[in-house]
């Protein structure tokens, strides 16, 4: 297995992740850092079967190591539940040469 070339934290808060726009190069394994500032939510890029879910604040953080293949847009995404504003609750990881 890879080590991680980069390292990346995300918190999740209803309804945004921060940083919700990401770039990096193309064939680069970063290491996602998921944690949450309020409940339990999810951390899905659905054309790379990724779907983890990120603790509730105060239970740790979720770490999630993902390789690049394609140059393009990846969205990412909540795949729990969290209210009102879950079905807007998105970032984008744009892959890049």
């Amino acid at each position: 297995e890879r080590a991680p070339e980069r390292r990346v934290a995300i918190v999740a808060e209803r309804f945004s992740y921060s940083p919700s726009r990401i770039k990096v190069k193309r064939g680069t394994t970063v290491e996602f850092v998921l944690s949450s500032e309020d409940t339990y939510h999810g951390f899905k890029i659905r054309e790379l079967a990724i779907d983890v879910r990120i603790p509730a604040q105060g239970k740790g953080e979720k770490k999630v190591k993902v390789t690049f293949p394609k140059l393009g847009t990846y969205v990412f995404e909540c795949s729990r539940p969290c209210g009102a504003g879950h079905n807007a609750m998105r970032g984008i990881i744009v892959v890049e040469n």
